[in-house]
């Protein structure tokens, strides 16, 4: 028995329908889909669910130094003419940030294999390209997702059959995160 399911289609269009399909749900919670791609979404998809919420407190806080441009009052950075050059002013900022364990770093490493780059779209702005926003869908993995399914073990996403398609009569279902 084979490990995988072909799907119909080639190594890279396979690969790229189901990272697709895997960034969609967990982006927007549910995708309708066929029943046999439902069923591979799922596997990679409940695996990466997996992997955040056993990494999801895999870190320690670090304060450090950082070097921030000054800003004037229209948020444009400030210069100043040192030697006949106009060069930027910075100022020394303590920050804190989140220094990931090596396994951590590995898991953000392999899902971002997986998920492809999303942008947010404000309804407002619909078509317009200000206004978007990236979204890091790993951060969302741990920090969102993760902490919904610490008490559970396994069987993440949810696969609910909504009867066939019209045109070629594939069973259509809906795959939902539990």
């Amino acid at each position: 028995m084979a490990k995988y399911r072909k799907l119909g289609r080639t190594s890279d269009q396979r690969k790229a329908l189901l990272r697709n399909q895997v960034t969609n749900l967990l982006y927007h919670g549910k995708i309708v889909t066929t029943e046999t791609r439902a069923k591979e979404v799922r596997k990679i998809a409940d695996g990466l669910i997996a992997m955040a919420v056993k990494e999801k407190d895999n870190f320690e806080t670090v304060k450090v130094m950082a070097k921030v441009p000054r800003k004037d009052a229209d948020g444009k950075r400030v210069k100043e003419v040192v030697d006949g050059k106009k060069v930027t002013v910075y100022d020394e900022v303590e920050k804190e940030i989140k220094k990931d364990a090596p396994s951590r770093l590995h898991a953000r490493r392999q899902m971002l294999k997986v998920f492809y780059p999303v942008k947010e779209v404000p309804a407002a702005a619909a078509g317009k390209k200000k206004n978007t926003k990236n979204v890091d869908m790993v951060e969302k993995m741990f920090t969102e997702i993760a902490p919904k399914y610490v008490d559970r073990n396994g069987g993440y996403t949810r696969i609910v059959k909504i009867g066939p398609r019209k045109g070629d009569a594939a069973m259509e279902v809906v795959l939902e995160l539990v």
